[in-house]
């Protein structure tokens, strides 16, 4: 069957977002089998679901990897992202994001807002993405939809607006706020929406959503606002319609109730995401980069030059394969595109295929264009934020951010004979994951393996095993750390030196330099001040010694005063630099000024910083005190414990170090039942 490319106003490109273990793969299951894409529900804690189709996904019960998949609903077809839930693959919800027009973020009716939604919602506030809320699990024990839409407004400080609640009667049916109607699941699978008119009972104990809904789609709308303030019924088309531009622009995000598990208000979400989430052509345009400097937007449409980014590399079958969306233009199998690199450089490459994705099984096509998200085959070079553009149009888009690792393990294979290919695996995994680094420890020789966290680790060195029958042998984990200063601090540097040539003529160097040095504030970052006062008066810097004066600076930064760790949070400053004529070469005031940097900073005294993890612990309530007691021991600073339905919430600030190996003793402490979260938040001197 030929591809059909894709109606842009019919279409939404969008993606399932939430905290770990909230139901997103479920979800999307549910939306798959209602949608005719698949034939049957594969659950995850069966290891069947669909999106997950890694063997280390169904083994874990986890989703790793942002799956991309396609399916129809009522004449519009949704291109959508299942992405991780665990903040080790952040990476994968970020460049997902980057590339979609609205999300879906899944909350656990019983926990409602937890740390890595949080994480989520600055990545969909960063690319100012309409969203909607499915408020799951409200068949569970202490589950309230009330009180999940308040942790929304309490840790997300937005105003969340219910379309669907769930029916007070508790039968698993849900009440739709538009419509005034009853909603149930009925079938086998909950295929079957049976609609009947909401009795007056139910509809007076959720009058209050009713009247939150249409004041805030009212903002939009004056007609609808003199409607609603004259207590006059307005027509459902009409709030779905200023609903929908308040959505847009940000104002409000909608919120849907049920239970993916149990099959109930999945359908609604689904109608939810056509009538308020944006087709591709209604979002704003993409600003883009030229080479020479200027800019451009790019709006999203089939006719103009190519612009496509490049958000995903993945090994299929052994082979590399590119995913993209493409913002404007058509690509075709064959098609040559052109990569802008640094300094105005271009790579060109083809592309040899084309594919649709649905999970792990793709589909050949001929074209694509703007809008779609595909698959590419035949693209050597090109990796994760990469700009493809037409060969006479060379422009770039913003890049995706990925963020440091901050946990490594030193790694050798098992066999010496399999060297060669661990680095080959490597490199490829690299590829794959830009949040995975390997390097080599200069002092010990080690090859050191670093990442988001335990389970990111344990997951490479587990399909370094099954894709490329490599057996490891792992040292215990290594964290990363940096360094800031202690206090302020000045030192001057005199620097004299005469070099022997080959030609036997000494070379005579000389300069001097005085800097000073101090602690920023966390997070502040790394500041460089390089316009010092010059000796003798009225001698200026040229280009090549104001360049060696910055390089100076930079060679002293490379390396904290106590460990020899990155600096961080600290400002230096070139105080002045003294020229002695032709003696002050470049190199001889680039020695200059790092001694003196250097000096300043051993004088300063280096503060050893840790990774500091923001920390959720969710455990019985007679188990509080014992894990209080433990975490205090760690030294974790308590920022608040609450009870919900008899389970405790604790939240913390802990270093990492302290956290290593910490689910196994929280399991101990609680007789299994303890679960935590931690997502890293700063750098800071550990207590």
């Amino acid at each position: 069957m030929p591809h059909q490319t894709p109606d842009l106003a019919q279409t939404r490109n969008i993606g399932i977002a939430a905290h770990v273990d909230a139901g997103k793969t479920t979800l999307t299951e549910r939306m798959l089998y209602y949608a005719g894409a698949s034939h049957k529900i594969g659950e995850v804690h069966e290891g069947a679901a669909h999106m997950d189709y890694m063997i280390e996904e169904q083994q874990h019960g986890i989703t790793i990897t942002a799956a991309v998949t396609r399916l129809p609903w009522r004449d519009h077809l949704i291109q959508l992202i299942d992405t991780p839930g665990h903040v080790d693959f952040t990476i994968e919800v970020e460049r997902s994001m980057r590339v979609l027009d609205g999300c879906v973020i899944v909350l656990d009716g019983v926990r409602g807002v937890e740390p890595q939604t949080e994480t989520v919602w600055r990545q969909r506030t960063r690319f100012q993405l309409p969203a909607l809320f499915f408020i799951n699990k409200l068949d569970r024990p202490g589950a309230d939809f009330g009180r999940a839409l308040m942790t929304v407004r309490q840790r997300l400080n937005l105003e969340p607006v219910a379309v669907t609640a769930p029916a007070p009667d508790g039968d698993g049916s849900v009440i739709h706020l538009i419509e005034k109607t009853r909603l149930r699941f009925m079938g086998e699978r909950g295929e079957q929406v049976q609609i009947t008119s909401c009795d007056a009972a139910t509809w007076e104990r959720l009058r209050p959503l009713r009247e939150s809904l249409l004041l805030a789609a009212a903002e939009m709308d004056e007609v609808l606002a003199e409607q609603v303030l004259a207590e006059k019924e307005p027509d459902p088309e009409v709030v779905w319609k200023a609903l929908r531009l308040a959505t847009l622009a940000g104002l409000v995000c909608p919120a849907f109730a049920g239970s993916a598990l149990h099959n109930q208000g999945v359908q609604p979400v689904l109608d939810g995401v056509l009538r308020l989430l944006p087709a591709p052509v209604e979002r704003p345009p993409s600003l883009a980069h030229s080479p020479d400097g200027g800019e451009e937007w790019v709006a999203m449409t089939a006719d103009g030059p190519l612009v496509a980014l490049a958000f995903k590399v993945q090994l299929w079958e052994g082979r590399r394969h590119v995913f993209a969306r493409l913002y404007r233009g058509t690509l075709k199998s064959g098609d040559e595109v052109a990569i802008p690199g640094p300094n105005g450089t271009l790579r060109l490459e083809r592309v040899a295929r084309l594919f649709t994705v649905d999970a792990n099984h793709k589909t050949r096509i001929e074209q694509a264009t703007a809008g779609e998200i595909v698959l590419l085959a035949g693209l050597r070079w090109a990796t994760t934020g990469d700009t493809l553009c037409a060969l006479g149009h060379p422009l770039w888009l913003e890049r995706i951010e990925t963020r440091e690792p901050v946990l490594g393990l030193a790694i050798e294979p098992q066999s010496s004979a399999d060297e060669d290919k661990l680095l080959e695996a490597l490199d490829k995994l690299q590829q794959e994951d830009p949040t995975l680094r390997v390097e080599e420890n200069q002092e010990t020789g080690q090859r050191v393996l670093r990442g988001m966290g335990e389970l990111h680790l344990q997951i490479v060195g587990e399909r370094l095993k099954r894709e490329f029958g490599v057996h490891l042998r792992v040292g215990h984990p290594d964290v990363v750390t940096r360094e800031t200063l202690g206090q302020s601090a000045e030192a001057a540097s005199q620097f004299h030196r005469l070099i022997e040539q080959p030609d036997g003529k000494k070379l005579e160097m000389k300069a001097g330099a005085r800097v000073t040095v101090a602690p920023l504030a966390r997070g502040a970052g790394v500041t460089v001040d390089t316009a010092p006062h010059i000796r003798p008066e009225g001698v200026e810097l040229h280009p090549a010694q104001r360049e060696a004066v910055a390089g100076g600076v930079q060679d002293a930064l490379s390396a904290g005063p106590a460990t020899g760790a990155p600096l961080q949070d600290v400002v230096v400053r070139v105080l002045d630099v003294e020229l002695f004529g032709a003696l002050s070469s470049p190199s001889a005031l680039r020695i200059a000024v790092a001694e003196a940097a250097r000096k300043a900073l051993a004088r300063a005294g280096g503060l050893v910083m840790q990774p500091i993890m923001a920390t959720e612990v969710v455990v019985p309530e007679d188990d509080v005190g014992a894990v209080l007691g433990d975490l205090q021991a760690r030294r974790a600073v308590i920022r608040s414990t609450e009870t919900v339905g008899g389970m405790s919430l604790i939240r913390c600030d802990c270093a990492l170090d302290q956290l290593l190996g910490y689910i196994t003793a929280l399991r101990g402490m609680t007789h299994g039942r303890g679960q935590f979260t931690m997502t890293f938040d700063r750098f800071d001197v550990a207590g």
